[in-house]
């Protein structure tokens, strides 16, 4: 039965994971709603009500509150990072196929050592930054045998994986003490709300009459309505499948399972929106597949040493 329920549990995460891109690009590209951080912003929305409903009332996590200012300070700082790491990323699924998003994406653990050295000072072995070699080579190669590219995507692209990479060391570094860590459901909770108030002015200046288009969309369409408030949700489930895969697996499976939904994710947008794809492109995304799980292998052994 235990069996049984992982495996439910991690075919959620994955649907939930997979579902939020495809439908993201499906929106910004394909259906043309050309207004991404108006998206981002339903995100942001749909995850501070949904993550208050899952700690105040469903009790899915104890409720932890802001202890200081000095706290709130902080995580407003991640909340910026992570809704600027999530914009650049919806912005980046305009102008790319999925499949090159998700090489580029793979790339995270380079960006994550080269924050964690310039921020902490800190240093990996010698091997672990050997493994880094093919993650960034492989992305290389896989940009140049991109028939899609696109060098304005390619960089918010850049810049959404940078910024993941970004947030993750910063909440490290910020929210180290005991007396300040917080739970992530928790922690989405609080930030879900700073990334709104970010969110709203940026979309009323940047995407004028984006409410009104939004209206006429909607009426024109009731399906719309449908799939903003279903993408805004998955949005959500995303952090919650995320957090109880973890709790009831390990971070390590974790992180393999997280590897092998990259490749799933490239397959099936491959099959829905049939963007054409290079066998330079797919060699370029397998080494830098590769190279994160090399990584992960040298990360693995040098804590155990």
């Amino acid at each position: 039965m235990s069996r049984l329920f992982d495996v439910c549990l991690i075919a959620s995460w994955y649907s939930s994971n997979i579902g939020v891109l495809l439908l993201n690009k499906y929106l910004l590209s394909n259906y043309g709603f050309k207004y991404p951080i108006f998206l981002t912003l339903c995100h942001m929305m749909a995850c501070s009500l949904l993550s208050y409903i899952a700690s105040s009332w469903l009790k899915i996590v104890p409720l932890q509150t802001i202890r200081s200012r000095s706290q709130f300070l902080k995580i407003s700082a991640l909340g910026i990072i992570f809704c600027s790491s999530v914009v650049t990323g919806n912005v980046s699924l305009r102008y790319l196929p999925v499949s090159f998003n998700q090489a580029v994406g793979a790339t995270t653990p380079f960006f994550t050592a080269v924050f964690a050295y310039l921020l902490t000072f800190r240093r990996e072995g010698w091997l672990t930054y050997v493994t880094l070699i093919p993650v960034v080579a492989g992305c290389v190669i896989a940009s140049g045998g991109e028939p899609s590219f696109h060098l304005f995507g390619f960089l918010m692209c850049i810049g959404a994986t940078a910024a993941r990479a970004l947030k993750s060391v910063v909440q490290g570094i910020l929210l180290s003490s005991e007396g300040e860590k917080l739970h992530s459901m928790n922690l989405l909770m609080y930030m879900a709300p700073v990334a709104v108030l970010v969110l709203v002015p940026a979309a009323f200046f940047m995407e004028r009459d984006v409410v009104g288009i939004t209206i006429s969309l909607a009426r024109d369409d009731t399906k719309f309505i449908f799939y903003l408030l279903f993408n805004s949700s998955l949005a959500y489930f995303v952090n919650l499948t995320n957090f109880l895969v973890t709790k009831h697996t390990s971070a390590l499976t974790l992180q393999v399972l997280g590897n092998a939904k990259g490749a799933v994710a490239v397959v099936i947008s491959i099959l829905i929106f049939q963007n054409p794809v290079s066998v330079t492109g797919i060699f370029g995304y397998s080494i830098t597949v590769t190279g994160v799980f090399l990584y992960s292998e040298a990360k693995k052994r040098s804590r155990s040493n």
